[in-house]
């Protein structure tokens, strides 16, 4: 089994990549491709010591930068690393596509080489978020700024199967980000969604707010991917606030440093919680082949998890599961 990453991808592109890669390597024993020039990441490869045997590069000399239009770009520059990375996967001689690049560059080149599975009208970013609970499901998270109720409820339908094959969770509780609880709240778009989810024969459990997705009440979230986007935006931003608050209140006193150290554990404990490297990448449910996308701003631990995420779910079989359990449920042969 091989996974192709994207060595271009991040803001600090190879550097992230290569090291995360080495560490990921080191741990599993599918094969890990590096895609990307070669001329950049093999010297970088060479000056490390003890690289694992399951690390190869293949060359892609082009990079889709952040600022780049993902149409524009996939014309002007064919070879780049998403573009042949996702070729790979395309071919068999991958299994899993994981980046930390341009989020729009990404899911036009797996549409346009990889295409969508039967049935399903749009893909959509699926996050995983802490809970009281252990993790949650968040779909969309920034695939589809505009929506339709019936996106919502394939979204929804993603959401489960990935819910109930990769974090093993048996009829996934489904929750509606809403404003407001009670049935009736809500913009037009989650009144629609409200009744199609009702409807669906999925475990639907209604309307949730932000306090609920946190406090675990719900195993998927749905959502359109312009508010999911800014849900994932606002609580990495509120998370980060916090521990650096935290962090600045101990280290001011010798009396509060001493608190800290006898405390470390439980924040070690929080921080890994709230760390958005700790899970690394999301996957982006609908395509017919496993992609995942990172931040930008990955470092090496973010991408090594995100590496682990696309094995794992390699190893469930998740993609020909999605492709069975979404033609059951939208009645197709």
């Amino acid at each position: 089994m091989a996974l192709i990453l994207d060595a271009m991808g991040s803001d600090n592109y190879p550097d992230p990549e290569i090291h995360g890669a080495v560490a990921a390597a080191s741990l599993i024993d599918s094969e890990i491709v590096l895609v990307g020039d070669k001329e950049l990441i093999s010297p970088k490869l060479d000056k490390l010591s003890n690289i694992p045997s399951n690390l190869s590069i293949e060359h892609a000399p082009e990079v889709v930068e952040m600022w780049d239009k993902p149409v524009a770009s996939a014309k002007e520059k064919p070879n780049n690393s998403m573009a042949v990375g996702i070729g790979l996967v395309k071919k068999g001689q991958g299994e899993a596509f994981v980046t930390a690049g341009n989020t729009g560059g990404a899911m036009f080149n797996a549409l346009r080489v990889l295409g969508r599975i039967k049935g399903v009208q749009r893909p959509a970013l699926s996050g995983i978020f802490p809970s009281r609970k252990g993790k949650c499901i968040v779909v969309d998270i920034g695939a589809n700024a505009d929506c339709r109720p019936e996106f919502l409820l394939q979204f929804a339908m993603l959401g489960s199967i990935y819910a109930e094959n990769v974090l093993e969770r048996k009829i996934p509780k489904i929750g509606l980000l809403s404003n407001g609880e009670e049935t009736g709240k809500g913009n037009q778009l989650v009144k629609d969604t409200f009744s199609l989810l009702k409807e669906s024969g999925l475990n639907f459990i209604g309307n949730v707010e932000p306090k609920e997705l946190f406090a675990g009440e719900a195993d998927v979230v749905v959502t359109d991917g312009f508010t999911g986007n800014v849900l994932v935006k606002t609580s990495e931003a509120v998370a980060k606030m916090i521990t650096d608050v935290l962090k600045e209140q101990l280290m001011s006193s010798v009396r509060t440093k001493l608190g800290a150290a006898l405390a470390r554990p439980a924040f070690s404990a929080i921080k890994s919680l709230v760390d958005p490297s700790e899970i690394g990448a999301a996957p982006l449910l609908g395509i017919d082949g496993l992609v995942f996308i990172g931040h930008g701003r990955s470092d090496e631990r973010a991408i090594k998890n995100s590496l682990l995420l696309a094995n794992r779910a390699a190893e469930h079989g998740l993609m020909d599961l999605l492709r069975k359990d979404i033609s059951e449920k939208l009645g197709l042969r």
